[in-house]
């Protein structure tokens, strides 16, 4: 059973001089170096994953994004005023920031690049809805992946906003920027997708990244490809896929 990278989070005590809190914190970044570094794949992984990126996402661009671009651009029209297309800033590879593009969901709104959809939220459009149960508003970051500044499979990228926050409260939250952001990702398959509303859950999120930059190998890219493929046809009836510890 696989299991996530495991985060010693240093624990707050009270009386502690600064001295002692930040040998502490050296020993735990130069310990996670270590056992990160470890993990480093091969050259011909790059390249393979590359050629995998390109392949399928030129696939599925002829075979399904050719009839299916005009038939949500439509509903998106005719159920709302704005573009068809939303392009937000996110963070990429090596922290380098990138136009990430999806199908609108929402109303045009003030706080789109800086506030996440909520369960319920009042912002989301009708069609809107049902894009984000089926994942179909992401079906445009296959062009991202084209142009490489994603990959099939990697770290969701976050806005920039939240990238900033998480940053200064999550430790190691940076590493998730150590390979190309992904339109899914290990952390995804394993249940934690959509709203982000406990400290927790952002740091189970990160874990299950870490996990994924250590063992990352084209065998488990495709895994997770075919299992999150699984997942949106259980969404697609109805069912809500298992969540991992």
């Amino acid at each position: 059973m696989e299991h996530p990278f495991v985060i010693n989070f240093p624990k707050e005590q009270r009386q502690e001089s600064a001295s002692s809190e930040i040998t502490e914190m050296r020993t735990l970044l130069s310990e996670l170096d270590h056992r990160y570094m470890m993990y480093e794949p091969s050259s011909y992984y790059y390249t393979a994953k590359r050629a995998m990126d390109i392949t399928i996402s030129l696939f599925f661009m002829a075979l399904i994004m050719s009839w299916l671009l005009p038939i949500v651009a439509l509903l998106i029209k005719i159920t709302s005023k704005g573009p068809v297309f939303f392009k937000q800033k996110r963070t990429g590879y090596k922290g380098i920031e990138f136009d990430c593009f999806k199908f609108r969901t929402m109303y045009v709104n003030a706080d789109a690049d800086i506030k996440q959809a909520v369960a319920d939220d009042k912002r989301i459009t009708p069609i809107g809805r049902f894009l984000r149960i089926t994942h179909i508003d992401e079906v445009p970051q296959f062009l991202n992946v084209l142009i490489g500044d994603m990959s099939i499979v990697g770290p969701r990228p976050h806005m920039l906003y939240h990238t900033s926050y998480y940053a200064e409260h999550i430790p190691y939250y940076n590493l998730r920027h150590e390979t190309p952001p992904g339109m899914t990702g290990m952390a995804q398959v394993k249940g934690y997708i959509g709203e982000i509303n406990m400290t927790r859950e952002l740091r189970k999120r990160v874990q299950w990244d870490i996990y994924y930059l250590k063992h990352r190998s084209v065998w488990m890219d495709i895994k997770i490809i075919m299992t999150t493929f699984a997942h949106v046809a259980l969404k697609m009836v109805g069912l809500q896929p298992k969540r991992n510890a």
